[in-house]
């Protein structure tokens, strides 16, 4: 049997007001993704429901993030763009994975830890067995490769764990219906159903950090707009939030060392890399000795010139709903025949009558 067919899956959980963080880290990736790969973007709108079960705004934000996808220059035709609550089977592959996965695992992730706090006897179930929904909805594809940012990186590790349990205690069973592709696990190779998905970590500004505090990330929750720019901000909006933004008093080094300690700076230039498509080391080779009197006018001229057009067609598109919905069905439509194929051949493998 042929190995994997190469496949990026990839999503954005709708929890409104996307940013320029949102923007660099996830979906200018997938627009340039798109052109050398077959992809499928998801909106995972199931995964919302981990931070607040009743929600009145979740099919708007849901619309939010695919009307990102499409004005960014995601081509809905050539791949598949959908939102996860649509496909069943991302929720029947994900109780396979429970029954997979082990408590401990789950435990040990970081943002299970987080989010959960103190009290955690009072987190959801869902919060916690929220990576073993985010491993379905890459393997119900059998994606190979998933882009994702250093705070994902553990969740898809915990993916490829998941993945190569299922295919270690399947292995006889994969083989002898001619399911599986050889996988090599240790010094041993099985017959395994899932690929091993690989992350993709790459570019000058996969963490952005808040305009108004370099230390924290991006953030739609933080009090200050100010912090943030959002893929909705026109254009004045845009340049006013970048003169805004905190500095220090130094000029910018020549060099990369130089921004160790200064967190605002470091995350300008950042930014300004990943914009333009370069290494914080070619930007300082521009700016380097320069003051931010002059590198921000040309930060916020780039800005608005990658941005606020991005932000004006995603007005355009958000007010045509009906359009985002039938854009979002036909996508469902594909990727759920892919599923489909999926879940029967992982109802056969682990015996649960399939007819």
């Amino acid at each position: 049997m042929a190995a994997f067919q190469p496949l990026v899956f990839s999503g954005i959980q709708p929890t409104g007001n996307l940013h320029l963080g949102n923007y660099l880290g996830a979906i200018q990736k997938f627009v340039a993704l798109q052109e050398t790969r077959d992809c499928i973007f998801c909106v995972v709108d199931l995964h919302a429901l981990t931070a607040q079960l009743v929600q009145d705004d979740l099919a708007r934000q849901t619309r939010e993030i695919a009307a990102a996808y499409l004005a960014a220059g995601i081509d809905p035709k050539r791949h598949i763009v959908f939102n996860q609550s649509a496909v069943s089977g991302h929720a029947e592959l994900a109780w396979v994975f429970n029954c997979v996965a082990r408590i401990g695992w789950m435990e040990r992730m970081t943002q299970f830890k987080d989010k959960a706090g103190k009290d955690r006897e009072r987190a959801s179930l869902g919060l916690l067995a929220y990576p073993s929904l985010m491993a379905a909805d890459i393997l119900l594809y059998r994606a190979t490769h998933v882009p994702v940012g250093d705070d994902q990186k553990q969740h898809l590790e915990l993916t490829r764990d998941i993945a190569t349990k299922f295919n270690h205690d399947f292995s006889a069973r994969i083989a002898e219906k001619g399911l599986g592709h050889p996988i090599q696990m240790g010094e041993e190779t099985v017959q395994g159903y899932f690929p091993l998905a690989e992350p993709m970590i790459e570019g000058p500004a996969t963490r952005v950090m808040s305009l108004k505090d370099g230390s924290k990330k991006m953030s739609k929750s933080d009090p200050s707009d100010l912090s943030r720019i959002n893929l909705t901000d026109d254009a004045d909006t845009i340049a006013k939030k970048i003169r805004k933004a905190k500095t220090d008093p130094d000029a910018l080094p020549s060099e990369t060392a130089g921004l160790a300690g200064r967190p605002e700076a470091d995350n300008l230039v950042g930014i300004y890399a990943a914009l333009v498509g370069r290494s914080r080391a070619d930007v300082l080779a521009d700016f380097g000795g320069r003051p931010f009197s002059e590198f921000k006018p040309a930060l916020a001229d780039l800005a608005v010139d990658k941005l606020a057009p991005i932000a004006t067609e995603m007005r355009r598109i958000l007010d045509d709903p009906a359009e985002i919905d039938r854009t979002l069905r036909e996508g469902a439509e594909r990727a759920g025949a892919i599923a489909h194929r999926t879940m029967h051949d992982v109802k056969s493998i682990v015996g649960l009558l399939n007819g």
